[in-house]
Formats: C-alpha cells, sequence, structure tokens
C-alpha cells in the first residue's frame, strides 16, 4: 500500500534523499547580487533606518512580496500557522470554514469547506472578505494571524462578515455561525437506481480511500454495478489519496500521473492490483472547482478510456508544491514541478498576467459564456493529446469533460443566492424543527422513510417566503415561480440533513440534479459509452 503524502510533498522524498544529487542542475548563485546583498541590506535597515522597525515581520512581508512574482500558488507559511495550514485534511477545528490566501492586503477566499458555516450561507470561491463583525479586513495589518484570530471560534458564536463579490456592486452581508468544521471528506454515498450507485468526494484528505472503500464495499453489497464519481468541488488535497483512489479504476501498471520539473526528473507513478472498481461502467462529475488531486483522478480516467468524464472544465492546476522550512520554523511551499496525465498533458492554466487575472479567470469563463456554450472554449492545437483509444484531448487549462452540461442560471439565480446567504433557509429549518423534531423523529425513522414521504407543503413554502420578506429579501415572482419545485426540494433536503446526515442532503436532491440525471441518460442509453471506443 502506497503511502499517503500530501499533494505537496510529492517529491520531498527524493529530494531529501539526495540532496547534492538534486542541487546537480542548480544554476550557480552570484551571492554579491542575491543573498549577500539582501542579508547587508536587511543590516543597515536594522542598525541605520530613522525608526524603530518590527524586522521579522519586515522580513515576512518580503518573502510574501518575492513568492507573489513566481505563480499562484508558491506561499509563506509563518511559524504559527504550520500546524494549521492542513487541518482541513488531517484534523479538525471551530470557525467559520473557509480556506483563504491574502491578496493585496484582502481575504480572498479560496473556497468553503464543503458542509462548513462558510458553505451552508452561501459564501464562494473567489469572495473577498472586506469587514468582519463591522471592523475594516482589508490593509497592512491584516494578516494570517488576524485572520484565524477574528474567524476562528468556538461552536455556536457569530461572526458577521461583508463580502465583496465580482458583478456585484454593493457589499454583501453574511451572518455566520461558527461549528465544528466537518472531518469527513466523503459527503454521500448511496444507490440511484438499482445497478447504480454514487459517490461523492468534497476533498482528498489523510482517510478519504478507508471512506471510498467503505463506501465501495457497502454500495456493492447494495447492487453496484455503475458508479457515478462526483468530485464537483472538489479542489484536491493529498496525491497519495489521489492515486489511490484513482488506482481503484484502473489495472495494475497503467500510468496515473506523472511530474517534472527543471530541477526534478520525471517521477512515475503507475496503478497497482488493489483497484475495487476496474470493470463496470464509470462517469466523473466535474466542473470549475474541481482542481488538482481530482484533475490527477479524472485526467488518469480519460486518458486511459476508462469512464466518461460529465459536467465542466476543471479548474486547472497543474503545479507540484513542495514545503521547505525556514529557519524560524515557518515554511516556504515551493512550485518545483508540474505535474502531467498519462497522455503527457499539463493542465494548468497559464499565470503569467499575474495573479489577480489568475483567479479572476472562472468569472472570466462566465463572461464568456463557457459556463453555458461548450463552442465558447477553444484551444490552441500545440496543446492538442490523444487518449488511448485516439480520442482528443487538450491540456494548458483543466480537463475538459466528454459530456458538456451548462450552468443552470435560472435555478441558482439571484433571488436563490439571496435566500441562501442571507440565512433564510437554515433559519426556517432550525425554526421549524425547534417546534417539530420530537414527532419528526418518531415518524421518520430512516432516511428512506423520509424522503418518500415527507413533503414541505404550501404552507411551509409560504411561510419561509414570509421570512424572506421579513429579512428584506427581495422576492422576483420571475425567479420563484419556475423553480418553486427546487425550493421545495432544497428545503426538504436541510430538513433531512438535519435529522440524520449530510448523505441523506445530497440523496434528497439527486432526482433534480441536472448532472446526476445526465449520467443517468448516459448509463441507460444502448450506446452510451460508445465515444470510448
Amino acid at each position: 500500500m502506497k503511502r499517503i503524502i500530501p499533494l505537496f510533498l510529492l517529491i520531498t522524498t527524493l529530494v531529501v534523499g539526495n540532496p547534492l544529487w538534486a542541487q546537480s542542475n542548480v544554476k550557480p548563485l552570484n551571492e554579491k547580487k542575491t543573498t549577500r546583498k539582501l542579508g547587508t541590506l536587511i543590516y543597515y535597515i536594522n542598525n541605520y533606518y530613522v525608526d524603530t522597525l518590527d524586522m521579522p515581520g519586515l522580513v515576512e512581508k518580503s518573502i510574501v512580496a518575492t513568492l507573489k512574482q513566481l505563480d499562484p500558488h508558491s506561499a509563506y507559511i509563518s511559524e504559527k500557522n504550520v500546524k494549521k495550514a492542513n487541518e482541513p485534511l488531517v484534523g479538525s477545528f471551530e470557525g467559520v470554514g473557509i480556506t483563504f490566501q491574502l491578496f493585496n492586503d484582502t481575504i480572498l477566499v479560496i473556497s468553503p469547506v464543503p458542509g462548513g458555516p462558510s458553505d451552508k450561507v452561501g459564501i464562494q470561491a473567489g469572495d473577498k472578505i472586506i469587514k468582519v463583525d463591522g471592523k475594516d479586513a482589508f490593509g497592512e495589518e491584516i494578516t494570517n494571524q488576524w485572520v484565524m484570530d477574528h474567524l476562528r471560534g468556538k461552536k455556536g458564536t457569530r461572526v458577521d462578515v461583508s463580502i465583496l463579490r465580482e458583478g456585484s456592486k454593493d457589499l454583501l452581508d453574511f451572518t455566520i455561525i461558527r461549528d465544528k468544521i466537518p472531518l469527513f471528506s466523503l459527503d454521500a454515498a448511496f444507490m440511484l437506481d438499482k445497478h447504480t450507485g454514487y459517490i461523492k468526494l468534497n476533498r482528498f484528505a489523510k482517510d478519504s480511500q478507508k471512506e471510498f472503500d467503505k463506501a465501495l464495499d457497502s454500495l456493492k453489497n447494495e447492487g453496484l454495478q455503475n458508479l457515478v464519481f462526483d468530485l464537483r468541488g472538489n479542489g484536491g488535497g493529498y496525491l497519495g489519496t489521489a492515486m489511490k483512489i484513482a488506482d481503484e479504476f484502473l489495472e495494475d501498471g497503467k500510468l496515473i500521473v506523472y511530474t517534472q520539473g527543471i530541477h526534478q526528473p520525471r517521477q512515475e507513478l503507475d496503478a497497482t492490483t488493489e483497484g475495487g472498481f476496474e470493470k463496470g461502467k464509470l462517469i466523473i462529475l466535474i466542473n470549475e472547482g474541481s482542481a488538482s488531486a481530482s484533475e490527477i483522478v479524472t485526467g488518469a480516467v480519460q486518458d486511459w478510456d476508462r469512464g466518461l468524464v460529465i459536467g465542466r472544465r476543471s479548474f486547472g492546476k497543474g503545479l507540484v508544491q513542495r514545503p521547505f522550512p525556514l529557519p524560524d520554523g515557518s515554511v516556504v511551499r515551493l512550485t518545483v514541478a508540474h505535474y502531467y496525465t498519462p497522455s503527457g498533458r499539463c493542465i494548468q492554466r497559464p499565470y503569467d498576467q499575474g495573479i489577480k487575472k489568475y483567479y479572476g479567470e472562472l468569472n472570466e469563463r462566465l463572461k464568456h459564456g463557457e459556463l453555458y456554450h461548450r463552442d465558447s472554449i477553444h484551444f490552441p492545437d500545440s496543446l492538442k493529446y490523444t487518449t488511448k483509444n485516439g480520442r482528443i484531448v487538450y491540456g494548458g487549462g483543466g480537463i475538459m469533460p466528454d459530456i458538456f452540461v451548462p450552468f443552470d442560471s435560472t435555478r441558482f439565480n439571484n433571488l436563490y443566492s439571496s435566500l441562501i446567504r442571507k440565512g433564510i433557509y437554515n433559519t426556517f429549518v432550525n425554526n421549524y424543527l425547534n417546534q417539530h423534531r420530537q414527532e419528526m423523529e418518531k415518524k421518520y425513522k430512516t432516511v428512506k422513510t423520509y424522503n418518500n414521504k415527507f413533503e414541505v407543503t404550501d404552507e411551509m413554502f409560504d411561510e419561509m417566503i414570509n421570512l424572506a420578506k421579513e429579512k428584506k429579501v427581495t422576492i422576483n415572482e420571475k425567479e420563484l415561480t419556475p423553480n418553486i419545485d427546487y425550493y421545495k426540494l432544497q428545503l426538504k433536503a436541510l430538513i433531512g440533513r438535519n435529522l440524520f446526515n449530510q448523505n441523506a442532503y445530497f440523496e434528497i436532491l439527486a432526482p433534480m440534479d441536472i448532472e446526476i440525471n445526465k449520467a443517468l441518460e448516459v448509463l441507460n442509453e444502448k450506446n452510451g459509452f460508445d465515444i470510448l471506443k
């Protein structure tokens, strides 16, 4: 069994095990123009500058500024935050549940932790936190520690944040109730029909493979023949976990991924004999939030024509980071290599126009219509590759699905966003269960019974809409009327999640999930998988 290592730790052992070899291709350093020059400058500032300075802080800012000139994923982690950096993958904490990066002295949300407090109220990747509890949350004084001090806290405590979101003129206000951030990386596992199982993974964490194997075995006992593997919104995690899960689908000896950099020779990682689902029909769901380790698994499955990929183009992160310790206990995660899919694709998006444009690229996809029309996406011939069976695929900007499913802007409209963001759904669910929890628990002993027999009545839905009006949510009938059935199902799913678990939420929503329905449609077509031949 392969040892689990973080994605950014992929080649640490290789380099540390042979440090002289690792340095053999490094261009000699001109110390007079680099290290000695920098050290002399720090000496002059410390000993001759007119005012007293926080020299460690000044050096930290210099490091951060330097790394910004490299790539979007090289990062500095202070000594205080080293232990916290991997908590979403290896531990737990109480707080609002986001991963973030300080960009231009502003808190940039990289992604909300799926199922966490921020995710529940509608915080999105790309949001910028401008205020926390009414105080400005931008400027030079905003550090990683400042963010930790203000956003982390005991379960049940409240924090108000104001968000700047691309496309919105005004700040958006959110009230977040801190909670214990979910430890489990597997959100759901259940049968979609008699022969088709569904597994949703939100990140590739330390124990994800164990969770996946347990879910797979359980579904096999229920008659699993086909699998829909949902990696939508999965931002990545441990490479070792991604390798093991890709190994579940691929035959012994097949290449999963390889890495290579100017100072790092090619290193190949192959599948073993351990696969638990190498023969059945496989569909992977992805979208613009699927990144890094998710793209490794998806790329391997696609390149070997092992399964179909359905959804929208993935994020496009193909860089490998390695942690380098600094003398004070802090760490620099430095990009040292690219990773490549079996066909030779590097799916890293360009970042030569700066970090701001890099992280704003997803919004550009929206503006250009890519989320709605496949024809809006253009790849140059220079990025063309072929799969095992000769199908054309492209590198240079994420994984392009085999079957495109557009984003449903009519369903996920401004009204839906407001209901989530203003906490209307959660407030109603909490109020409803405060009054009816005991009778609900007696009446519905299982998720299946609840899903089959409980219905959100018109009176319940009207009560929620009235609550929204009280909270100053504008009710646009053109947005509401066509989507009432989905909004009711969302309410039912949220009540189910509160009564049972996260799995119940996804199982209840599945019948109206567009990508899942497309997957089932393809699985039920006689020639649905002919594209792979």
